[in-house]
């Protein structure tokens, strides 16, 4: 038996998201480059809001996150916008560790998995 694959927004590179049964996958959101940490999350959450929204699934259905950061001294500035966005007792597993992003503008990149409503 063969699983369906669907993608969406899909470039030579690759694609915004890739849905395979009831699994999403989203690709990497980023922020409004040069921005704060604390906008650049308010950024890569509200992509993720919206993809989750767009692929029938929403925040309550995160399955996990990864979340890459160019400077792990921004640690903190990043979860206090998490934290108040994560809906209470929908947690996802999550990582988080440093990483030199795609250019030196991004502070901020989250990975979302997550499951259809």
């Amino acid at each position: 038996m063969t699983t369906l694959i669907s993608r969406s927004q899909t470039g030579t590179r690759m694609s915004q998201v890739v849905i395979h049964g009831d699994t999403i996958y989203l690709a990497g959101q980023v922020g409004s480059p040069g921005a704060s940490v604390s906008q650049q999350t308010q950024d890569c959450l509200a992509s993720i809001e919206r993809l989750l929204e767009e692929t029938g699934s929403d925040t309550a259905h995160m399955l996990q996150a990864t979340i890459w950061l160019a400077d792990m001294a921004d640690f903190e500035e990043m979860n206090a916008v998490w934290d108040a966005w994560v809906p209470e007792g929908h947690a996802p597993t999550r990582a988080c560790g440093e990483a030199r992003l795609a250019t030196p503008d991004y502070k901020v990149e989250v990975i979302i998995v997550a499951a259809r409503r």
